[in-house]
C-alpha cells in the first residue's frame, strides 16, 4: 500500500472499509442497467457496450473477498471503474460507464437498493414475530397474571392480553416498514449530479431494470433528499425501542417465575451454580439504545447539511442505517425465538393476585354499578385498603366504610363488592372487545394473525418484483451482448 495522506488514512480508508462490502455489488448491478439503457438509446457504440457488460458480469461472478483498501483509489465508486477497465479490456480513458450519470445519482440509487433489501428482511421478521405473538396470545388467553402500571401492581390481566397487545405494536411497525419501503423504492438514477442531462437517456428504463416502483419526480430531491433515510432510521429505532419494553416485561415474568426461563437464551453464573441468567433480554435493551443513538446521529448529520447533495445528509448517514438495520434484524430474530419458547411456569394464583391489591378497581366498579357515585366508591375502597388487604375484608368492614363515607348500600351491594375483590379470574369473562377476557383476547389474536398475513403478502409482492427485475436485467444484458439491441 502506498504511503497515505492523513485524510486518506483517517477517513477514506475507514469509509471504504465500511461501505465497500455494502455497495460494491449494487454498484455493479446498477451499472449493468445503466449500460443496457445507454446501448438501447443508441448512446454507446455496440462494441463498447458489449465490452462493458461482459466486464461487469465478470466482476459480479467473482467473490467479494478482495475488497481491501490499497490506496490506489479513494472509494468504492472508483474501485468499480478501476476493476471494470481491466475486466472489460479497456483503457480507463475508454470507459463510458459514467456517461450521463454522476456519482451523486449512483450513490443515491445504490443506497436505496441496499436499504430496500434490509427493510424487506426487517418486515419479514416483524410479521413473523407478530404471528408468533398472536399464536401465543391465543394459547395463553386464560393464564391470569398481574398487570402493572408505573412498576406497581395495577389490575388483573392475562399473558395472552399482553402478547396480543405486543402483536398489534409489531403490526404498526410492519405497516410503517411498508410505507418506508415504498418511499425508498423510488429511483434517483438519471438525475445525474442533480440537474439531469441533455442526452436522451431513459430514466424509466433504469427504474424498470432495477425493480424500483417509480422514477423520481424532482431530480434535485432525488440526490439532495434525506427524508427516506431519516424515516428508515426512525422505524428501526422504533422497532427496537418498543421491543425493549417488551423484553423488560418478559424479564420480569421470568424473575417472578410466571413463565419459563428458556435455557437456550441464558448464561450461567461464574460462581453461583443456581443462577440461570436471561441476559439476552439485557442485550436487547442495549441494542435499542444503540439504534436510538444511530437515529440521533442520522438526524444530527442531516440537520447539519445544506439542502443540496452533501455527504453529511446522505453518504455519512449510511453507516448508521446499516448498523441499525442489522440490529433490527438480529433483535427481531431474538424476539421471535423468545416469544416462540414462552411457556407459563408458576403464574400467580387468584389469591396471589388479590394479595397485590390488583382487584380493588373491580370492587369500586361493583359499588358504582349498584348506584354508589364513582368518586365515593373510590374513596370507600381507598379507606378499606388502608385498613386491611382485600382478603381480610369482611361484610362488617365494607358496610362500615360505606357508612363512614356518608353513603348507603344494602347487603347485596356489600356482598357484590366483596366478591369482586376476591375473584380476579372474573376478568376472563369480560366481554369488552380488546380487553383481557379470554374470548376478546382470542379475537384480537386472530386479527393480528390475519393482518400479519396480509402484510406478509404485500412484502412478498415487493420482493417478487425485485426478483422479476433481476430476470429482466439478465435478459436485457443478454440481448445487448447478442447484438439484438443497438
Amino acid at each position: 500500500m502506498p504511503s497515505l495522506s492523513t485524510y486518506w488514512q483517517n477517513h477514506l480508508r475507514v469509509a471504504f472499509e465500511e461501505s465497500a462490502p455494502q455497495l460494491y455489488r449494487p454498484m455493479l448491478e446498477a451499472s449493468l442497467a445503466h449500460v443496457v439503457m445507454l446501448a438501447e438509446q443508441g448512446l454507446l457504440p455496440a462494441e463498447r457496450a458489449r465490452a462493458l457488460l461482459a466486464g461487469l458480469r465478470r466482476l459480479l461472478a467473482e467473490e467479494d473477498d478482495r475488497l481491501e483498501f490499497d490506496g490506489s483509489v479513494e472509494d468504492v465508486y472508483f474501485l468499480v471503474e478501476q476493476r471494470l477497465a481491466a475486466a472489460a479490456g479497456l483503457a480507463p480513458s475508454e470507459l463510458d460507464v459514467q456517461l450521463a450519470r454522476s456519482r451523486n445519482d449512483l450513490d443515491a440509487g445504490v443506497f436505496r437498493m441496499v436499504l430496500r433489501e434490509n427493510v424487506l428482511e426487517q418486515a419479514r421478521l416483524a410479521c413473523a414475530a407478530a404471528h408468533v405473538a398472536a399464536a401465543q396470545a391465543d394459547r395463553h388467553a386464560d393464564v391470569l397474571i398481574v398487570g402493572y402500571t408505573h412498576r406497581r401492581p395495577a389490575q388483573p390481566t392475562t399473558l395472552g392480553h399482553v402478547l396480543a397487545g405486543y402483536g398489534e405494536a409489531l403490526l404498526s411497525q410492519a405497516d410503517e416498514l411498508l410505507s418506508v419501503y415504498d418511499e425508498l423504492d423510488v429511483s434517483p438514477l438519471g438525475s445525474c449530479a442533480f440537474a439531469g442531462t441533455d442526452l436522451p437517456i431513459a430514466s424509466e428504463r433504469l427504474t424498470e431494470l432495477l425493480g424500483f416502483r417509480e422514477t423520481f419526480t424532482s431530480s434535485y430531491e432525488a440526490v439532495a433528499g434525506a427524508e427516506h433515510l431519516v424515516r428508515t432510521g426512525a422505524v428501526q429505532a422504533r422497532i427496537l425501542a418498543t421491543g425493549a419494553r417488551m423484553a423488560r416485561t418478559m424479564l420480569d415474568w421470568m424473575t417472578f417465575r410466571w413463565v419459563v426461563t428458556p435455557d437456550s437464551y441464558c448464561q450461567g453464573s461464574s460462581i453461583m451454580p443456581q443462577k440461570k441468567n436471561p441476559v439476552v433480554l439485557e442485550h436487547m435493551c442495549s441494542m435499542a439504545g444503540a439504534a436510538a443513538a444511530d437515529l440521533a446521529a442520522t438526524l444530527n448529520n442531516v440537520g447539519a447539511a445544506w439542502y443540496e447533495d452533501s455527504n453529511n445528509a446522505t453518504t455519512d448517514v449510511q453507516q448508521h442505517l446499516w448498523r441499525a438495520g442489522d440490529r433490527a434484524v438480529r433483535f427481531l430474530t431474538l424476539m421471535h425465538g423468545l416469544l416462540g419458547e414462552l411457556e407459563p411456569l408458576e403464574p400467580p394464583t387468584p389469591e396471589d393476585v388479590v394479595a397485590t391489591g390488583a382487584t380493588t378497581t373491580a370492587v369500586a366498579e361493583a359499588l358504582a354499578a349498584a348506584g354508589v357515585p364513582w368518586r365515593g366508591a373510590h374513596s370507600v375502597v381507598g379507606a378499606l385498603v388502608r385498613q386491611a388487604p382485600p382478603a381480610a375484608w369482611t361484610t362488617r368492614l365494607v358496610a362500615d366504610a360505606i357508612a363512614e363515607a356518608g353513603l348507603e348500600a344494602d347487603d347485596t351491594v356489600v356482598e357484590a363488592a366483596l366478591a369482586a375483590g376476591l375473584r380476579p379470574q372474573q376478568v376472563l369473562d369480560r366481554p369488552q372487545p380488546g380487553g383481557p377476557g379470554s374470548a376478546a383476547v382470542r379475537t384480537t389474536a386472530r386479527r393480528v394473525a390475519e393482518r400479519a398475513g396480509a402484510l406478509t403478502t404485500e412484502f412478498d409482492a415487493r420482493r417478487a418484483r425485485l426478483r422479476q427485475a433481476e430476470d429482466a436485467l439478465t435478459a436485457a444484458v443478454d440481448a445487448v451482448l447478442a447484438g439484438d439491441r443497438q
